[in-house]
């Protein structure tokens, strides 16, 4: 991107009128101050102590029970740097077992921490950590069998910085915690007690679980103080199943510079970024105009999470600015051009059909009528969602018939923990299918130990800002198609596994897991 590309872009954007939101955003300094987790840089050290454990955390008048790594709620930053071998030691102090996942990394299914790595209550497990992929921002969070959705609602989740020799020399911003920010979104629900509310059962089998109630680095709607210049905002969508699409109030448009695996090769402005769960976007937001501005999520299409308050814009977080100004810029190269894509009729190709039993379906809808009234189901609920779109609303099923726990799928098969779906072969590329036709439920795709290419999401070709290094791609009643390679091994003790993302579909079945 040159400049005139820059100055024509941000024009355009920011020019743009007509859109459904107002400028939030007045410079409210009652705000609570965002909470930058602390960092882990192991520049400084190689051995670094993980506890996960039990805590109380504060929102509004309430101390509620919360899970969080070194701490009550969520977890420290941890900074690695490329081939240099990092020793993680991770102390268990909850009453059950649990895992460490390190979600994006390129590692053995040894350390990729699956649910085949449980460290029991109590138990302490050591993993060896050695990045050799380009810098990314990547996440950490639990991944033990049948549990990972109910861990990560109660906290447990950290962000993961892989840094490299370009990522250093970038003259992007770098002041931690002043003009480069970890923002973690997930969004909530309390009981009446304002305990966090987390139940497994057919709405959230169904659709997955959700609140009402969106946090920022556990805080509700803190707010940011920068310099003026370039603020770059390391964005994690943390939510258990909701998806997220991001904009500024003031419609100053964002210049996404990185997705999951890494830095795209220039940057791309958008005027709002859409979030499946468990993404990671990294982007440059001009704040020279000393203005302050909220970042806001925008209502989404995706079934059971455009309810209430969700369907208006949500401020998140307000950024503001002080007088003083920083040196940093936006680069018009950020990265070498991605490589060619290979001809995939030689490839094996793979392919995964997702689906739900019919009986979640049908008491899932049932349970979302429920839960949000008839005046919502009609404009909210998709008309050709598989079985729901012939059922009628009154339509009472059996739950004793179901086995909710292996009630989705993949290939027809629920989730076998003793029993790998296949073997790909080390450093050869694949080309994997798969499918959501005949479900019109979102499923965002995750594969462990590789960064793919998205060679087409929902049948069509992604856009720019897409179309670099991927570990999760959208999946919602089409066909998506990605370019896999696997660097390193996976045995059959440790494999990797490959689900849905909303992470109440994984604890339910729909997960595979293979070796390499």
């Amino acid at each position: 991107m040159n400049r005139r590309d820059f100055l024509k872009y941000s024009t355009l954007l920011g020019a743009a009128a007509g859109l459904p939101w107002l400028a939030f955003a007045k410079g409210n300094a009652a705000l609570p101050k965002l909470i930058i987790p602390p960092l882990l840089d192991t520049a400084k050290q190689t051995k670094i102590q993980l506890t996960v454990q039990q805590g109380k955390s504060q929102f509004g008048k309430n101390l509620i029970t919360t899970w969080g790594y070194n701490g009550a709620l969520l977890g420290p930053v941890i900074r690695l740097y490329r081939n240099k071998p990092v020793q993680i030691t991770v102390h268990n102090r909850l009453n059950e077992a649990t895992t460490v996942h390190w979600h994006g990394m390129e590692i053995s299914g040894i350390a990729d921490g699956g649910p085949q790595a449980s460290i029991e209550a109590g138990q302490t497990r050591q993993i060896n950590l050695t990045s050799i992929q380009q810098a990314a921002t990547c996440w950490y969070h639990p991944h033990p069998h049948m549990h990972s959705g109910k861990q990560v609602a109660m906290g447990l989740a950290g962000m993961l910085l892989l840094e490299d020799a370009n990522s250093t020399s970038l003259p992007l911003p770098k002041n931690w915690g002043i003009d480069d920010i970890p923002l973690i979104i997930q969004d909530k629900k309390f009981d009446e007690n304002g305990q966090i509310d987390y139940q497994l059962n057919v709405l959230s089998a169904a659709v997955g679980w959700f609140g009402d109630t969106l946090l920022c680095n556990g805080q509700m709607y803190p707010q940011h103080y920068a310099p003026r210049g370039w603020l770059r905002v390391r964005l994690l969508n943390g939510c258990n199943a909701r998806s997220l699409n991001l904009a500024c109030s003031d419609h100053r448009p964002m210049y996404v510079i990185a997705s999951d695996g890494g830095f795209l090769p220039e940057p791309v402005a958008v005027q709002n970024l859409y979030m499946l769960p468990a993404e990671r976007f990294e982007v440059l937001i001009d704040t020279s105009n000393g203005q302050a501005f909220d970042l806001l999520t925008l209502p989404v299409k995706q079934m059971g999470m455009n309810l209430a308050p969700f369907d208006q814009p949500y401020p998140i977080i307000q950024m503001a600015t002080v007088s003083t100004r920083n040196n940093a810029t936006l680069p018009e190269q950020l990265n070498n051009k991605l490589p060619a894509i290979p001809s995939v009729d030689i490839l094996t190709n793979r392919q995964f059909k997702l689906s739900m039993d019919s009986q979640l379906d049908t008491l899932g809808m049932q349970a979302l009528q429920q839960f949000s009234g008839d005046s919502s189901m009609h404009h909210k609920m998709p008309t050709n969602h598989g079985h729901m779109a012939v059922m009628h609303h009154n339509m009472q099923a059996n739950m004793a018939d179901l086995d909710l726990m292996h009630a989705n799928r993949i290939n027809g098969q629920t989730f076998d923990i003793h029993k790998p779906a296949f073997k790909a072969n080390k450093g050869q590329y694949e080309c994997w299918e798969i499918s959501g036709v005949g479900d019109m439920m979102l499923h965002p795709f995750h594969i462990h130990g590789t960064q793919f290419r998205i060679l087409s999401e929902n049948g069509k070709i992604p856009p720019a800002h897409r179309a670099g290094w991927k570990d999760i791609v959208s999946v919602e009643g089409a066909v998506s198609k990605v370019l896999v390679k696997f660097n390193h091994p996976a045995p059959s003790s440790f494999p990797y596994m490959a689900h849905c993302h909303i992470l109440e579909h994984e604890d339910t079945g729909m997960m595979l897991s293979f070796t390499v």
